[in-house]
């Protein structure tokens, strides 16, 4: 058996897709009208449709549902950030610094699912590197393997 995608309930498709295309840069893989996949491995699916499939009700808005997230990684975090300010984002928390070095942001979608956006590990690693940190400090703060940190640094990834 394989995982297919992650599949979004949305009240409003038009807002959800052009969202995910204008604000995240995902790229449509197929629109069915009622289902709309991303290459990036997950889809959305119009409430009716899906309370028509399955018999339950979607409860909206999901607000306070945080158990769940869309992640993505993204190799030039700043100016992503940079771009969000183009859109109405409603922000769960400002950039963050994870323990492991990594800086982060969460914010919600038009339909309130949590969506986390991640600076890209690699690019981490070597902003870490140009902040004076050595590799072994690098290895120690990210927890990644020697292996990964010297890639990184090298620009092998």
């Amino acid at each position: 058996m394989q995982l297919t995608c992650t599949l979004l309930v949305t009240a409003d498709m038009a807002a959800a897709r052009k969202f995910y295309e204008e604000a995240l840069g995902q790229q449509v893989e197929s629109d069915l009208g009622a289902n709309v996949s991303f290459k990036g491995g997950f889809a959305l699916q119009s409430r009716e449709s899906w309370e028509g499939l399955t018999g339950k009700r979607v409860e909206q808005p999901r607000d306070g549902q945080e158990d769940f997230e869309l992640y993505f990684e993204n190799p030039d975090f700043d100016a992503f950030v940079k771009h969000l300010e183009g859109f109405p984002i409603r922000y769960a928390h400002a950039v963050r610094e994870q323990p492991w070095g990594q800086r982060v942001v969460r914010f919600y979608d038009p339909d309130g699912h949590l969506i986390e956006v991640g600076e890209d590990m690699a690019c981490a690693v070597r902003r870490m590197a140009g902040e004076g940190m050595d590799a072994a400090d690098i290895c120690r703060r990210t927890m990644y393997p020697s292996a990964f940190i010297e890639a990184a640094l090298d620009g092998r990834i």
